[in-house]
């Protein structure tokens, strides 16, 4: 698998969000939080972001984008067992 990293500007200007608003949206679930990167950087995995948007776009509840969320945090921890 690919996996894309992408920076919170990037993220701001993908779903047109304040900052205000997308740590609103993660605290309240809307919004896969994001993943260290280092000791003072983070980002945000590029295909879960993807899953949100066209969520979204298919005019999915907010009940429905949540349980999206967290299945998608699921997934993220399960790939994190299989690495070999």
């Amino acid at each position: 698998m690919d996996i894309q990293i992408v920076k919170q500007p990037a993220l701001l200007k993908q779903f047109a969000f304040s900052k205000s608003t997308l740590f609103s949206q993660i605290k309240n679930g809307l919004m896969p939080d994001a993943i260290p990167l280092g000791d003072r950087a983070v980002g945000y995995l590029q295909h879960e972001l993807d899953a949100v948007l066209h969520a979204r776009i298919a005019g999915k509840s907010p009940a429905q984008i949540k349980a999206l969320v967290k299945s998608l945090k699921v997934k993220r921890t399960e790939d994190l067992l299989n690495i070999d």
